[in-house]
C-alpha cells in the first residue's frame, strides 16, 4: 500500500453525541483522514435516532466502535446489545466497524470491517497465528494492537506492517510502543490513531493529532524516511525530538526522530539494539543515549569503536549506524561543556590549561566535563555530597576532592555545577552559597530548566560571567546532528525550538 493512503485516524472519545459530533469537527479542521467514534465512551442512552445526530452529514469517513471489556473498552452490557449497536451504524451509513476477532463471523455486522485483537497485558505469544488469522479474513483491514515492554515491540508492530500483503494497522500500545504509531505510515499501514486534543485519548500511548503533524512531521514521512532517536527512561518529556525533527526539517532531510522507552537495565538496552540489528528495513540510522543507558550504549558499541575520551569517561551519547549496520560511539556531552565554557571565556580548548575549576557534583555530566577538562590540563577540584564518591572520580582524572562545606571557602577561577540542584520544579535551591562567588570569575550552571538558575542570578549578582545549561544543550545535539549527517547543523534555530519549549523566546 502507498504510504500516501495512509489514514490520520482522530479517536473520538467524549460521553455525550453532541460533544463527539463536535470533536468530529475539530478533527476535520485539524487534518484528520477519518475519525473514530467511540460509542462504549458514550454515557448517554444510545438508539437509532442519537446514532443518526452522530452521523448524518459528518466531516470526515467514520469508524464506529463498539469496544467491550474484554478487549479494554467499556461497554460492559449485553453483547446482542453491542452488536445491534454496530449493525445500525452500518445501516446509517459508517464507512467501517471495528470488530473484535473474538466474535463469530456469523455475528458480525454487514459492511467494511477491521477485524482486530487488543492485548493489553503485552506482546501475546501467539501473535504470528493471531495476525495470519486476522490477515487471512475477508475483512477490509486486519487490526493488531499489543502492549509494549519496550521499543523492540514497536520494531515487532512496524514488521507486520512491512510484511503485509493487505490493508492493516499494527501497533504497540503505551510510552514504548509510540514509535509504531509514528512510523505506521513509512511502512503503509491502513492508518494510526491520535486524539483531538491531550486527554481524549482511548489506547496508552496515543499522541494528538497536532503533535502527529507538527512536532513528528506526519505528512513528510514516506518509505524512504530514516529514523533516529532517543533512547532512556524516562524520555516522554526530551526536548531532543523537537530540537532534531526542525533541525531535519530545516536542512530538507527526510528523516524522523523519536522518542524510545528502555527501561533501565544493559539486557533491556542489548535486547533493543538486537531487535534493531536484525530489521535493516526500519532505516534507523543513529540513536541519541541518555540516562540511564550511557555506559550500556558503550558496551555494545564496543570500546575500540569511540574515541579516547570517550572511553577513559566510560560513557557514549551518540551512536552512529553504518550502512552495513556497525555501530560507531561518541560522548558529545564532554565537547559541548567544554566548547560552552571556552567561548565565553573567548579561548581555545588549550586556553584551559593550569585554570582552577571547582566542579560541583560527581554524576555523570561531572564524569564527562572533569575527564576533558583534565585533558585540556585544568586544575580541577570535585566537590560532593559523598566525599568518597568525589574521590573515587578525583583519582582517575588527576583531580582533587573535597565536601560540599568546603565550598564556603571556595578559590577557583570557574564554577561549574552539574548536579540537578536549582532544576525545575526547586528553582529556589543553589549548589553553592552566594557569599562563595565572589572570588569566582565564570559561573557554569549544566541545568537548563529554568535557564536562569538561582546560582546564575546570585553569579550574575557577583559580577561573574555565566554560562547555562542551554549552551551545552544545543552543542551537544548539534554535535549529534553534524555527526548523523555530515551537514552543518542549524545551531540557531536548534537554540530557538529549546528556548521555546521551555517557555522563553529568544
Amino acid at each position: 500500500m502507498s504510504f500516501s493512503k495512509t489514514r490520520l485516524i482522530a479517536v473520538l472519545t467524549q460521553p455525550r453525541v453532541d460533544e463527539m459530533r463536535s470533536a468530529m469537527d475539530a478533527a476535520a479542521a485539524a487534518g484528520a483522514d477519518l475519525a473514530e467514534c467511540r460509542l462504549d465512551f458514550l454515557s448517554e442512552q444510545l438508539d437509532r435516532p442519537a446514532l443518526h445526530r452522530l452521523l448524518a452529514r459528518r466531516p470526515l469517513p467514520v469508524i464506529v466502535t463498539c469496544r467491550p471489556v474484554r478487549q479494554g473498552g467499556r461497554f460492559a452490557g449485553p453483547e446482542d446489545r453491542r452488536l445491534e449497536l454496530l449493525a445500525t451504524a452500518a445501516e446509517l451509513g459508517a464507512d467501517y466497524m471495528d470488530i473484535e476477532d473474538d466474535v463469530p463471523a456469523g455475528r458480525r455486522p454487514k459492511g467494511k470491517l477491521i477485524l482486530s485483537h487488543h492485548d493489553f497485558t503485552g506482546r501475546p505469544a501467539d501473535l504470528e497465528n493471531i495476525w495470519d488469522r486476522l490477515a487471512g479474513s475477508d475483512a477490509a483491514v486486519a487490526k493488531m494492537a499489543f502492549a509494549a515492554a519496550g521499543p523492540e515491540d514497536a520494531v515487532d508492530a512496524c514488521r507486520l506492517l512491512h510484511q503485509a500483503h493487505r490493508p492493516a494497522i499494527a501497533l504497540a500500545m503505551g510510552p514504548a510502543g509510540l514509535p509504531s504509531r509514528i512510523l505506521a505510515r513509512k511502512f503503509g499501514a491502513f492508518g494510526t490513531y491520535a486524539s483531538v486534543q491531550a486527554g481524549g485519548e482511548s489506547a496508552p500511548g496515543q499522541l494528538t493529532i497536532a503533535q502527529m503533524k507538527q512536532l513528528y512531521r506526519w505528512d513528510a514521512i514516506g518509505p524512504a524516511t530514516a529514523v533516529y532517536g532517543v533512547i532512556g527512561c524516562p524520555v516522554a518529556h526530551s526536548m531532543s525530538p523537537a530540537i532534531h525533527n526542525a533541525a531535519f526539517d530545516a536542512a530538507g532531510i527526510d528523516a524522523l526522530y523519536l522518542p524510545l522507552r528502555v527501561e533501565p537495565g544493559g539486557e533491556n538496552f542489548d535486547r533493543f539494539i538486537t531487535a534493531l540489528r536484525a530489521a535493516p528495513w526500519m532505516d534507523l540510522r543513529g540513536l541519541s543515549v541518555t540516562i540511564p543507558h550511557k555506559q550500556n550504549a558503550l558496551s555494545a558499541v564496543g570500546p575500540e569503536n569511540v574515541d579516547e575520551l570517550a572511553r577513559r569517561i566510560g560513557a557514549i551519547n551518540t551512536i552512529l549506524i553504518e550502512p552495513d549496520g556497525a555501530l560507531r560511539g561518541w560522548n558529545t556531552d564532554y565537547a559541548a561543556a567544554i566548547d560552552a565554557l571556552c567561548n565565553a571565556l573567548g579561548i581555545a580548548r588549550d586556553g584551559l590549561a593550569g585554570r582552577a575549576v571547582a566542579i560541583v557534583g560527581a554524576g555523570g555530566v561531572a564524569r564527562a566535563v572533569v575527564a576533558a577538562l583534565s585533558h585540556y590540563g585544568a586544575a580541577v577540584t570535585i566537590y560532593n555530597r559523598t566525599v568518597a564518591r568525589g574521590e573515587r572520580l578525583a583519582r582517575e582524572f588527576a583531580a582533587k576532592a573535597s565536601g560540599l562545606d568546603a565550598l564556603a571557602e571556595l578559590d577557583a577561577e570557574i564554577v561549574i555545577n552539574c548536579t540537578s540542584v536549582g532544576m525545575h520544579p526547586n528553582t529556589d535551591q543553589s549548589p553553592v552559597p552566594a557569599q562563595a562567588l565572589r572570588r569566582v570569575k565564570l559561573v557554569f550552571d549544566t541545568v537548563y530548566n529554568p535557564i536562569e538558575t538561582r546560582l546564575l542570578r546570585e553569579a550574575a549578582a557577583a559580577g561573574c560571567r555565566t554560562v547555562t545549561g542551554v549552551d551545552m544543550f544545543v552543542n551537544q545535539a548539534a554535535a549529534q546532528f553534524e555527526i548523523w549527517t555530515g551537514q552543518q547543523a542549524p545551531r540557531e534555530l536548534m537554540r530557538r525550538v529549546v528556548l521555546q519549549h521551555l517557555g522563553n523566546r529568544p
